[in-house]
């Protein structure tokens, strides 16, 4: 077989590192690199690699990493300056480097190993047909990528902030993030260091020379583009905006200029590309895929691509099984760091929300704002640091955010996890039996400060499916009276809550594992909704609400709430999420109303907030009231997170206690963003932007997540649901595995035995190192 003809466009990192490890594996390979600029021309300043990269150079390229160890710089410590207090947090192991210095070094590399470097050149058409491999480079705005869109499929998302690469000429002792509150709005700098003071440099000496004489540093300046514009950035030259951005930040600079590198304002764009190869041509680094920089460095992923690549063709016998081999190691690993760079870029991009924190909450906030940083890794990283945090929160020694506290009007929640309502399917004439009593007993006995009921239907019609618990009846409320006795008798302390609600459209269907949203094939019940409109084509279209019938159904809500109370829970949920009928009003996809309950968003919200009224005069003033929302419809034409912030306010406004925030479910054709803990950030908004208690759900599966989430304020309560299908005692074996015994935890006493967590293996082995970055 002859050796591979490969061309590479893009001489940035990820391009020139490609090329000298695939020669480095075979020097019989032609390689040629063209880059349109000229071998000392880069953008940018220096570039951040973590300690597994390193790791990763090291074994792939000796050579290029010792080169590069007398120019990297390294630190542990994080500065937040926020309202001229200076917060460190230490333990986090960064490596960085100027790119230009990189760029030496692999140009230096690919030239000694007869890779052919065209600098001021273009990369030629073609040259899919003229060589065995194309690797495309070409950055962001790869044309590569979009002279085959057709193919490679990408999806280029604009994001709100604007943003400028500059530099500073002395070094970071750590990486600094600053907050700005100006006449114009909040601004925000993040720096960090990437080349040391020459040894014979005196920290009094001004710089004057080149900047590895005096060291230097990373500085991007970043703000909401309504703020750009306010002052006055988009009208000036990008030399003037720098000056004023050195102004503004002249304390975190020392009151020394910018320096910028031909640096330009610009927009970050979150590139995804559905598929990576063509043919013989594979995207790599920024062409693929692009994560916000202030996670990392995308100079990081590329390097990453170019290892996984050299290492896929080396070891799979063609081309083609090299190219999907390297596509399916490195998509999953990018689709993980584009999660939690999204989640970043969102907490900056609303950064107002948080500025009145308490200052230590606010540092633990933004250093945990991806979720790949949590409370127990903090906590590991820099005690003093966390342990502080937790203080100004409220928590007593030693106690774990989860198990503090919290009051809802009457009620005082023992600690901050709920069992999520979850349908069950298993009643009969709406009556709960004995499944329901072990299933919600269980749970109650597991130790969480509130364990909530499925959805509970206010009347026949108003069911999900044949399977679905009820409260329309006398029988129906004997039966959860059963329950309730038992959970305040063998579980004091644990609340239990009902969630009232009727299907709407989505009703008269199948049970969920026998064909979730299929209509029955016999004894169908007819099904209503604020607008003809059926769930599915093969659903019932729903007769649409008369007044007469909107009458009806709040004295059903109001009946069922009456029975609630009698049957003894603590707390009522409104359900008005997942397309059920409440929410079926409050979504402008399924409600097309002309009259007083359509329209507009206070249209919508009529009908439902007449229901809360109701509900809300028969229900005991003592005990709390929630709403669920669903926050966003994942559909165009939906709901969104802002109006999700003005349904809150108006339930808010009526006397809600809390608001649980879920999403979707509301039309069958949405696009949920899955992912960790990925409707916290709705949850978060609701909670600055109204000021309501809130309950995050979603994707929430480990203590370490709750604590997170609570400690920086993001949300009140948690609620997690198949986490307590796997695990009915999760909240007991949290507080055992944290090694937590105190208030907010309570054993039953037939368990108390179980309270330690059994010891397996080894206990004096090493902690695993941790993760780097942030």
């Amino acid at each position: 077989m002859n050796p591979l003809r490969v061309a590479v466009i893009g001489g940035g990192p990820g391009g020139l590192y490609a090329a000298a490890l695939l020669k480095r594996l075979d020097p019989a390979r032609d390689i040629t690199v063209w880059e349109r600029n000229a071998p000392d021309d880069t953008f940018g300043f220096g570039v951040v690699l973590s300690d597994e990269t390193l790791g990763g150079i090291e074994h792939a390229d000796p050579v290029v990493h010792e080169a590069m160890q007398s120019d990297v710089v390294r630190w542990d410590d994080i500065d937040i300056v926020h309202r001229g207090v200076r917060h460190t947090s230490g333990g986090h192991g960064f490596a960085a480097l100027g790119r230009r210095r990189l760029l030496d070094i692999l140009h230096h590399r690919c030239r000694a190993l007869g890779v052919d470097l065209r600098f001021r050149t273009v990369a030629p058409a073609g040259l899919e047909e003229t060589h065995d491999l194309v690797i495309a480079a070409d950055g962001v705005n790869s044309t590569t990528r979009g002279a085959h869109a057709h193919v490679f499929r990408p999806h280029v998302t604009p994001h709100h902030c604007r943003y400028i690469w500059l530099a500073a000429d002395f070094p970071f002792d750590a990486f600094r993030f600053e907050i700005a509150e100006t006449e114009h709005g909040v601004m925000q700098l993040h720096g960090y260091p990437y080349a040391r003071p020459s040894p014979d440099h005196h920290p009094s000496t001004r710089p004057s020379g080149p900047q590895n004489q005096f060291g230097a540093s990373t500085v991007i300046i970043e703000m909401r583009e309504e703020v750009w514009r306010a002052a006055g950035f988009d009208e000036v030259p990008p030399r003037e905006s720098t000056e004023s951005c050195a102004k503004i930040f002249a304390e975190a600079l020392r009151g020394r200029p910018l320096r910028s590198n031909n640096s330009t304002w610009t927009t970050f764009r979150t590139v995804v590309n559905e598929h990576w190869s063509h043919g013989n041509t594979v995207l790599l680094g920024d062409a693929a895929h692009t994560a916000h920089f202030s996670i990392g460095s995308g100079t990081k992923l590329a390097v990453e691509d170019a290892l996984a690549l050299a290492a896929c063709l080396d070891e799979q016998p063609s081309l083609e099984g090299a190219l999907a081999a390297y596509e399916a190691e490195r998509k999953p690993v990018v689709a993980a760091t584009q999660r939690a760079a999204r989640a970043s870029l969102e907490w900056f991009e609303n950064l107002g929300l948080y500025l009145d924190q308490p200052p230590r909450q606010f540092a633990f906030n933004l250093l945990t704002r991806s979720r790949r940083v949590t409370h127990d890794n903090l906590r590991l990283r820099d005690a003093p640091f966390t342990g502080a945090v937790e203080r100004e929160f409220g928590c007593p020694p030693d106690t774990p955010p989860m198990f503090t506290p919290f009051r809802l009007r009457g009620l005082t929640l023992r600690n901050r996890v709920v069992v999520s309502p979850m349908d069950m399917y298993s009643a009969t004439d709406g009556v709960p039996g004995d499944f329901h009593l072990v299933h919600l007993g269980a749970r109650a006995l597991g130790g969480a400060g509130l364990v909530m009921t499925e959805m509970v239907c206010v009347s026949p019609e108003g069911r999900i499916t044949p399977g679905c618990t009820g409260l329309y009846s006398g029988r129906q409320t004997e039966a959860w009276k059963r329950i309730t006795n038992f959970v305040h008798a063998q579980s004091p302390g644990t609340a239990i809550g009902v969630q009232l609600g009727h299907s709407g459209r989505k009703g008269s269907t199948k049970l969920m594992w026998e064909g979730i949203d299929e209509p029955l094939p016999e004894g169908n019940w007819p099904v209503v909704a604020p607008s003809p409109i059926p769930y599915r084509p093969f659903n019932q279209t729903p007769r649409e609400l008369g007044r007469a019938q909107l009458t009806d159904i709040r004295e059903q809500f109001t009946g069922a709430a009456w029975r609630a109370a009698r049957a003894g829970f603590d707390l009522l949920e409104l359900h008005c999420a997942h397309g059920y009928l409440l929410s079926g009003f409050l979504s402008p996809l399924t409600n097309r109303r002309t009259d007083a309950y359509g329209g507009s968003l206070a249209g919508r919200l009529r009908f439902p907030l007449e229901v809360f009224d109701a509900v809300r005069g028969v229900w005991p003033q003592e005990r709390p009231m929630t709403v669920r929302i669903s926050a966003t419809d994942w559909a165009e034409g939906g709901n969104t997170a802002e109006d999700a912030v003005e349904i809150a306010r108006a339930f808010a406004a009526h006397g809600a206690d809390a608001i649980d925030v879920s999403t979707g479910q509301v039309v069958a054709e949405e696009h949920p963003e899955y992912g960790r803990s990925y409707q916290t950030p709705y949850a978060d908004r609701i909670r600055h932007e109204t000021g309501v208690p809130v309950i995050a759900v979603g994707a929430i599966s480990s203590w370490d997540d709750v604590n997170s989430l609570i400690l920086a304020g993001r949300t009140d309560l948690c609620a997690l649901a198949r986490p307590h299908l796997y695990d009915p005692h999760w909240t007991l074996h949290a507080a055992a595995e944290q090694g937590y015994d105190g208030p907010g935890v309570v054993w039953p006493d037939p368990y108390r035995a179980g309270s330690r967590r059994p010891q397996t293996g080894r206990t004096d082995a090493p902690k695993p190192r941790l993760t780097l970055g942030t």
